[in-house]
């Protein structure tokens, strides 16, 4: 059992920028590590995603250009937003699978998940 635990988020304004962090108790099964996420009424949504020993990166396009994911160490991960805006406002997940076939963006090919985040940009 992989668990994930995230921190950072908050409130921020348009244009600002925040970072936000997941560690996991163990990457050793692990081929995915990624972040989504869910704003109020809205479909859980693929922001980006890392193939775990490779480096090989992914991003969703509302996101590609502003977001960058950063791989720490072995066993942690940051996102780092800049540019953001109100659509960016949502429960910010990361998420962890041991399939070496998982669709990157698919939500249901994850097995671990992060308690989630929020992150709220006021305009």
């Amino acid at each position: 059992q992989v668990q994930l635990v995230q921190s950072g988020g908050g409130l921020v304004q348009a244009g600002g920028s925040l970072r936000l962090s997941c560690t996991a108790s163990d990457t050793f099964s692990i081929y995915y590590m990624s972040w989504f996420r869910q704003a109020p009424g809205k479909e859980r949504e693929f922001v980006g995603g890392l193939r775990w020993s490779l480096g090989r990166l992914y991003y969703g396009d509302s996101v590609r250009g502003r977001f960058t994911i950063n791989k720490v160490d072995e066993n942690t991960m940051y996102l780092e937003m800049n540019k953001l805006n109100t659509e960016d406002t949502a429960v910010y997940y990361c998420a962890a699978s041991p399939i070496w076939s998982t669709e990157v963006s698919s939500a249901a090919d994850y097995r671990y998940w992060g308690q989630g985040t929020q992150v709220t940009v006021s305009s």
